[in-house]
C-alpha cells in the first residue's frame, strides 16, 4: 500500500525534457549572434537593465547593518538604450557591477519588440497542449557572472537557447524541505553614478521575503558549515541539465531550480522563455501540504525524503553522488506527432 501511494504522489508531478533541435528554423540562432544586428535593429529601444555586484540577484547577500545576517537583495534597474545597455553588459567583470538584461515581466514583447520576427511568438505544440497562449514571453542577455539563485515558478516554462549554454541544478516540488525556505528582509541594490558601485538598502518598511537559503556553490572554505546547516540538500541527489543553443528545456511548474550561464565566443549568452499559467489543481494543493509540515519534523522528513528521493531520481537520473545529468527525457526537435 505505502509503494502504491508513494507511486501515486510521485506521478503528480510532470517531469523536465530535453529537446535538441527545438528551433531550427529560428532566424534568431544566427542573427543574434551578431553583436552589431542587435544593436542596429534595437538602436533607438530603451531596455532595463539590472545592476548588481556580483552577478546574483533576488538571492541572499549579507545584510547591510548585520553582516552576520542575511537579507533577500534585488537588482539595481534602469532603462538604457539598448547599446548601451548591451555595452554594459560585454564589459561586465571589468567594472564594478555585473549587468544583466532581463526583466520578467514580459520583457520580449514589451521592450524588444523588434526582435518579434527573429522567433515565435509562441510554442505551437505547448500552446495546444496546455489549451492556451503563454502569458509571459521574456528575454535574458548576460555573461558567465550572471547567476539565478534556488527559485520555483508558477508557470509552465519552455526555455530556450539562443548562443552559449545555461546549466540547471532541477529538483521537484516533493524536495521543498531540502531547500530551507525561510523568511528574510527585503533588500535592493542602488547603484551610484558616480564611483559605479552598488549599495545595498533595505525596503523601508521593512518586508519580508521567503526564499531557498541553500547556495548549492559554496566557497570552498566555506562548504563544510553550508553542509551542516543544510544536510537535506547537500547530502541527496542534485541533478542537473545543460542546455545549449538550439535546445529547449520544458521546466515544469513549482520545480526548482539555480541557473549558471556560460557565453559563446560573442562574450554573451541569451536565452527567450515562455511562460504557461500552471494549473492550481492537486499537484499544487499537495505542494502546500508539504510545505505546511514544521521544520522541527526534520529528522523524521530526512528519512522519508531521502527514500522518496532515491526512489524517484534511481529511475530517471544517473547520480553520482554529486552532481549528474538528467537523462529521463530527451527529445527530437520534431514534435509533431507529439500529443504534448
Amino acid at each position: 500500500m505505502a509503494e502504491r501511494i508513494e507511486s501515486s504522489v510521485q506521478n503528480l508531478w510532470q517531469e523536465p525534457c530535453l529537446i535538441s533541435a527545438a528551433v531550427p528554423h529560428w532566424p534568431a540562432l544566427s542573427l543574434w549572434r551578431s553583436a552589431a544586428y542587435l544593436r542596429t535593429t534595437l538602436s533607438t529601444t530603451s531596455v532595463s537593465l539590472h545592476l548588481t555586484p556580483t552577478g546574483k540577484a533576488d538571492s541572499l547577500a549579507p545584510h547591510p547593518t548585520s553582516p552576520s545576517a542575511l537579507c533577500f537583495a534585488s537588482a539595481h534597474v534602469q532603462k538604457l538604450p539598448f547599446p548601451e545597455a548591451l555595452g554594459a553588459v560585454l564589459a561586465s567583470g571589468e567594472e564594478k557591477t555585473v549587468a544583466y538584461l532581463q526583466q520578467q515581466h514580459d520583457c520580449f514583447r514589451s521592450e524588444y519588440g523588434a526582435l518579434a520576427g527573429d522567433c515565435e511568438e509562441h510554442i505551437p505544440w505547448a500552446s495546444e497542449a496546455l489549451g492556451c497562449s503563454p502569458e509571459a514571453v521574456n528575454l535574458w542577455v548576460g555573461n558567465h557572472l550572471s547567476e539565478t539563485s534556488f527559485h520555483k515558478d508558477h508557470y509552465e516554462n519552455l526555455y530556450v537557447v539562443i548562443t552559449g549554454e545555461k546549466r540547471f541544478l532541477l529538483l521537484p516540488p516533493t524536495d521543498v524541505h531540502r531547500m530551507y525556505i525561510r523568511e528574510y528582509p527585503a533588500a535592493q541594490y542602488c547603484y551610484h553614478q558616480d564611483s559605479g558601485e552598488c549599495t545595498l538598502e533595505l525596503e523601508d518598511p521593512i518586508a519580508y521575503v521567503p526564499w531557498c537559503s541553500v547556495d548549492p556553490y559554496p566557497l570552498p572554505e566555506e562548504k563544510q558549515r553550508e553542509v551542516e546547516k543544510f544536510p537535506l540538500y547537500f547530502n541527496g541527489p542534485k541533478p542537473f541539465v545543460t542546455v545549449k543553443a538550439g535546445e529547449m528545456l520544458y521546466l515544469p511548474s513549482m520545480w526548482f531550480h539555480h541557473v549558471r550561464q556560460s557565453p559563446d565566443e560573442t562574450g554573451l549568452t541569451i536565452a527567450i522563455n515562455y511562460w504557461y499559467d500552471m494549473q492550481f489543481d492537486i499537484k499544487y494543493a499537495y505542494f502546500k501540504f508539504l510545505q505546511s509540515i514544521p521544520h522541527s519534523l526534520s529528522n523524521d522528513l530526512e528519512w522519508c525524503e531521502t527514500r522518496n528521493v532515491e526512489s524517484s531520481f534511481d529511475r530517471s537520473f544517473n547520480n553520482s553522488g554529486d552532481e549528474s545529468d538528467i537523462i529521463v527525457s530527451h527529445a527530437d526537435g520534431d514534435t509533431s506527432n507529439s500529443e504534448e
